[in-house]
């Protein structure tokens, strides 16, 4: 009589683990894709907050955009970087980069001459001892897909722009909200 032996082939066992071997590999190779792309979520968000308190700005200074131009009926709670600290770093929900940057505001001027086409490298400036991820702004400027354009008549449109972290650059601006 012929006793019959309980468990698994070896075959069996290397056809499961390679398997798991394969399951795994994809996940490994999927996860820094999926966390850069949250991050160019939050990036996004990080503009439409910009645009969104831009248009509350314009509702507490008689309809004024914040500027860095001097003699437009603006002092100095006009200035953008001024205007990010009263209006975008809060207390509870400080207005940082997903890699722990603080956002810069930087002015570009008016977007006339196609200045919103610029190339916007991905990373950190040094300002001061600590870095910063810019944000460009531009005067008189509205969002066409990745590009801040001129915008006749539009004293009081801002487009901001930013490089994102995996393809292209995002942009929002303030009246429209559309990126």
């Amino acid at each position: 009589m012929k006793r019959k032996v309980l468990g698994f082939t070896i075959i069996e066992v290397v056809l499961v683990l390679a398997i798991a071997g394969l399951i795994f590999l994809m996940v490994f190779l999927a996860l820094p894709t999926l966390q850069r792309n949250q991050r160019d979520t939050q990036r996004r968000d990080a503009l439409g907050r910009v645009a969104s308190q831009t248009q509350q700005f314009m509702s507490n200074n008689q309809g004024r955009v914040p500027t860095n131009l001097a003699g437009q009926g603006c002092d100095a709670p006009c200035q953008w970087n001024s205007f990010r600290l009263n209006y975008l770093d809060l207390a509870n929900d400080p207005f940082l980069d997903p890699n722990g940057l603080h956002y810069y505001l930087s002015y570009r001027g008016d977007a006339g001459a196609n200045v919103g086409n610029e190339a916007i490298s991905f990373g950190s400036i040094q300002v001061g001892t600590d870095n910063f991820m810019p944000i460009r702004v531009y005067s008189n400027a509205r969002c066409d897909g990745e590009n801040a354009v001129f915008a006749p008549n539009g004293s009081r449109l801002v487009a901001f722009r930013m490089k994102l972290e995996g393809a292209g650059t995002a942009c929002r601006d303030n009246y429209s909200g559309t990126s």
